[in-house]
This record gives structure tokens, C-alpha cells and sequence, in this order.
């Protein structure tokens, strides 16, 4: 395993230690846990290519372009607290 030294804000460094202490993880190893949960651009557009061809196999042949980006935009209006609010 390489050391790789990243410059990055006190306040930063110090949520990070928070972060990982809450979990009882080292900064590195909570570090390279985020890292490995979140998916590169490619990995999101395949396992979207996935999920759709999912969707158009098993639960709807007619599921089309303007569908996807329908519950695109749906999932992204949630994502930013636009919908969804409890009440």
C-alpha cells in the first residue's frame, strides 16, 4: 500500500477524524471506504444501462428515453429536498 499525502482544509481534517471515529475507523480506513462506496461516472452509467434494461425485461417493454428521464429528474428533485418532505 503507497502513502499519498493530500493538502486539505483543518476544519476538513478534523470532520473527517470525527467522521471516522463515530464509526470506529481510522481517518484512512474511512477515507478509503467512501472512496470505494462511491461509484465513477461509468459505473453509475452502466449500472443505470443495467437497471433499465431490468425495467424493459421484466416490468414494462414500453419503458422509454422521456420515462428515464422523467425519473431522473424525479430522483434528483428528492435528492435535493424538493420533494419528499415529511409532513
Amino acid at each position: 500500500m503507497g502513502d499519498t499525502t493530500i493538502k486539505i482544509s483543518e476544519s476538513t481534517r478534523d470532520r473527517l477524524r470525527t467522521l471516522a471515529e463515530e464509526r470506529g475507523l481510522s481517518t484512512r480506513a474511512y477515507v478509503e471506504r467512501v472512496v470505494a462506496a462511491t461509484p465513477t461516472e461509468a459505473e453509475r452509467a452502466e449500472r443505470t444501462a443495467r437497471a433499465i434494461a431490468y425495467v424493459r425485461a421484466n416490468l414494462r417493454e414500453d419503458f422509454t428515453e422521456a420515462d428515464v428521464r422523467e425519473a431522473q429528474a424525479w430522483r434528483a428533485a428528492i435528492a435535493s429536498g424538493q420533494l419528499g418532505e415529511r409532513r
